[in-house]
Parts: structure tokens; sequence; C-alpha cells
């Protein structure tokens, strides 16, 4: 129910703030055209604009040869000199969308039907099981409804191994995975179990170890240091991993002091420290070798050691990987509907005009309590993550393209971006996967466990680049 009234109340938001901006606000009569056939890049109302009325920023921005983004209004200087404005749009409208979300979906189908088709080669070798005797005693206590060496806890490692990697597309395959051996336990089927509401709020606060293609971003738009953010993405992304973990954990009333959990919970901490602390001995160019060597090496060793097992157990490897990637179809088509319902509700949010209203609340209301209010400009980043990763990457690349890869905005939404995934998606996809309807309090803890990312990263913004401007 959680779901379906978020959902709702997305669709009437949007169509309201629509409404008041058509009415009340010159300019926006062609409001529903761009939420309904509109596409992103589309550009509306352009008018020439009278350098007086620029401010000092803005100015020295378009004097530089830049373009200057304020929300979904744009600046440019064109080539007789002359200083323009206009909207660009920053989303598709709901029937591009609605394409997109079917896109997505069949592009997932060779995907999943690869990782799938392996994983079942794994538990026909007994593999994952294996996997699952290792980890058991961690996970045990963290997923104390799982059976003793349930499949499903070696399904989860995997996930969280490839999303910890930055391996999106392994690690997308693994979740839905593991999702359907945790509803195989699920004694309501159209209800979110607590084992799934914990594994899918640890996978949502996106712990991810190297943020690779933030610092080739951050590169190609000539940041100093392009690297510079990696520390303070990986406090950020850790803090929102044990605020989910301890969120869930409140609510399903577990003790998450446990000595087996805290020494996993040092364990891990101790390990990724110490590989944090080697990264940081390396150059922008090291670190893309020794992600790109580590990540894709560790996919060609898993599918090794895959082969070698079911060779070593004499079963029909072939057979295996057949019948394993038929159900990776299968589930890549079942998640469409899902898909489609929820990037259009989500693009009608963005193409209403809604974010922009919100932007510009908290910016005037930090202005008047008089704090500093250099970390708003960020903020699109962060408010877009749980809706869209490839939109909040656009607003990361905005910022940093209008403000600067060294600035200080430039340096928070890099830390955004890498700071949680994007949970409405993630919801869509992996409880639609299994046909959940009910998400209890799932969503409410994911956005929880982000808010914790959000506070996270804004302090040590301003920890690590608060001299910045």
């Amino acid at each position: 129910m959680a779901l379906s009234r978020i959902w709702a109340a997305f669709i009437i938001v949007s169509i309201l703030a629509a409404s008041f901006q058509a009415i009340f606000i010159k300019g926006n009569t062609n409001i529903y055209s761009r939420m309904v056939v509109g596409k992103s890049g589309d550009t509306s109302n352009t008018k020439s604009i009278d350098t007086a009325s620029l401010s000092p920023v803005v100015l020295r921005t378009l004097q530089s040869g830049k373009s200057f983004t304020d929300g979904t209004t744009k600046y440019n200087r064109i080539a007789d000199g002359a200083y323009i404005s206009y909207k660009e749009q920053n989303a598709d409208g709901i029937i591009s969308t609605a394409k997109t979300a079917v896109d997505i979906s069949i592009n997932l189908i060779g995907i999943m039907a690869l990782f799938m088709g392996f994983m079942n080669i794994a538990e026909r070798a007994g593999g994952i099981r294996l996997l699952s005797k290792i980890i058991s005693p961690f996970f045990s206590k963290l997923f104390p409804e799982l059976p003793k060496n349930h499949p499903a806890m070696g399904h989860m490692v995997m996930n969280f191994s490839a999303n910890l990697l930055g391996l999106d597309n392994a690690a997308t395959p693994f979740g839905i995975k593991a999702m359907e051996s945790l509803q195989e336990l699920n004694p309501s089927k159209e209800t979110a179990s607590n084992s799934q509401i914990m594994f899918l709020c640890l996978h949502a606060s996106g712990l991810t170890l190297i943020p690779v293609s933030i610092i080739a971003i951050r590169a190609s738009l000539n940041a100093s240091d392009p690297t510079s953010i990696f520390i303070p993405c990986m406090i950020a992304t850790f803090a929102a991993t044990i605020a989910a973990m301890l969120i869930v954990s409140y609510k399903q009333k577990i003790n998450i002091f446990q000595p087996v959990i805290l020494l996993w919970i040092l364990g891990i901490s101790a390990v990724i420290s110490l590989m944090v602390i080697y990264l940081k001995t390396l150059d922008f160019s090291g670190v893309q070798t020794f992600s790109g060597v580590l990540s894709n090496g560790i996919i060609l060793l898993l599918f090794f050691f895959i082969i070698l097992g079911a060779l070593y157990k004499k079963i029909d490897i072939f057979d295996a990987f057949v019948e394993g990637a038929k159900g990776g179809f299968e589930v890549a088509v079942k998640i469409i509907p899902y898909l489609v319902g929820m990037l259009v509700a989500i693009s009608m949010l963005r193409t209403s005009g809604t974010f922009e209203v919100i932007i510009d609340g908290m910016r005037s209301l930090f202005s008047a309590l008089g704090t500093d209010t250099r970390f708003v400009s960020g903020l699109p980043t962060a408010l877009v993550k749980p809706l869209s990763g490839s939109a909040a990457r656009g607003m990361m690349i905005d910022t940093m393209t209008t403000y600067g890869s060294n600035s200080f905005a430039g340096s928070l939404s890099s830390i955004l971006q890498g700071t949680s995934d994007t949970t409405f998606y993630v919801v869509a996809v992996y409880f639609g996967a299994v046909s959940i309807k009910n998400t209890r309090y799932s969503i409410g803890a994911m956005l929880l466990a982000d808010l914790v990312g959000i506070v996270t990263s804004i302090f040590l913004a301003y920890l690590f680049f608060g001299n910045t401007h």
C-alpha cells in the first residue's frame, strides 16, 4: 500500500504543480504538452536578456564561454555577443518515458540471461550453497528468518559484492535471484518479508568501493584532483549502509550489537579501509586501471570457478546455463509494467517543475535563516538520485559545468551522486520481479537511509572542501 500511495502522490502533485504554473506563471501555457509528448533537451520561451538583469555569477560564467543553468532555465551567450535565456526540458514526457521503460527491460534481457544462466550452473554445482555456508554465521543473525546455509545467502553475497565493485550489470541479476530465493520462504507472497526488506534496504544504500564513473566525469571536466571525492564518497555511502542496517534492525527487533555481527562489520570495514588507503596512493589513471582489472577480473574469475566446479560435479553445464537463462528472460519481461508505472510517475514529477519549487524554497529558507547556502546548489543531485540515476548524473554534470568542477557545489554533487542507489527504480525492479504489492516500511527505511547519506555528504563536503567557492 505504501508504494501505491507514493505513486499516486507523485501523479497528483505533478498535475497540481503543472496546473498552477499553467494558470498563474507567465510562459508556461505549454507545460501540459511538455509533460506528455515533450523530450529531454527540448527548448522553449527563448528570449533576449539585458546584462544589467544578470547576477555577477551568471555574467562571469557566460563571459567565460560557458552556459549557466538555474533549474530548467539556461543562460547562454550567442555568436553575436547577445545574451539569451530559455527553458530546457530536463526529462522526457510520459510517452517517451513509457517507451524508455520497455527499452530498459529489453536491454536487461541479455544481461539477465547471461548471469542467471551462470548462477544456475553454480547452484547445480553446489557453489551457492558453499558461499552460503561461509557467510551463514553473519547472515543468520542479520536475517534470522532464513534457514541455515540457505542459497539466498549466497545470492545476496554476490549482489553485495557486485555493488561494492560497481558492477551494476551483474548486481541486478544477482539481486533478483536473491529476491526470488527469499520469495520461496515468504509465507505471504504479495507482502514483503522481513528478509526481503533487510536485503533491499542494504542494497539500495549503494555501498560502492570505487566511484569510477564519477571520477572519470570529473577528470573530463578538468577537475584539478578528480579523485578528491573518493574518501568522502566512501564514508558517506558506508554511513548510509550502516543507517539502513540500524533502521531495519530496529523495526525487526534484531540486536545489531551481537558479537558475530560486530566482528563481521569491523572485518569488512577493515578490508575496505585498507583498500581505500592503497587507492589513495594511486593517481586517476592508476585508480581506473585498478578498478577495471579488479571488477572485470572478478567476473571472469567467477565464471572460471563456476565452470571448474561444474566439471568437477559432472553436471550438464550448457543445459544448466540455458535453463537459468530462460528464467532471466522471463524476469526481464515480468518487470515491464512495474518499470513503466514508476518511471512515468517520476517523469511527471520532474517535468512539472516540482523540483525547482522545492530547491528555490530551500534556498530562500536557509538564506532567511542566515546560514551558508552553498550546499543548496548541489542538492538537485540528491533529490533526483532516488528517482533516476541518469538524471542525477545529468544534474551532477550541470552543477560542475555551471559552478566549476573544483567548486564546492561541484564537489558536493559528486559526493551525493556516489552516496546511494536509485531507490524507486530498485523498488520497481526488485519487488516487481517477485510480484510484491505490499512493500510495508521498506520505502520509508530506504529514504531515511538516503537522508542520512545526504546529511553526511553535506558535512563531509564542508569538512573536505569548505574553503572552496
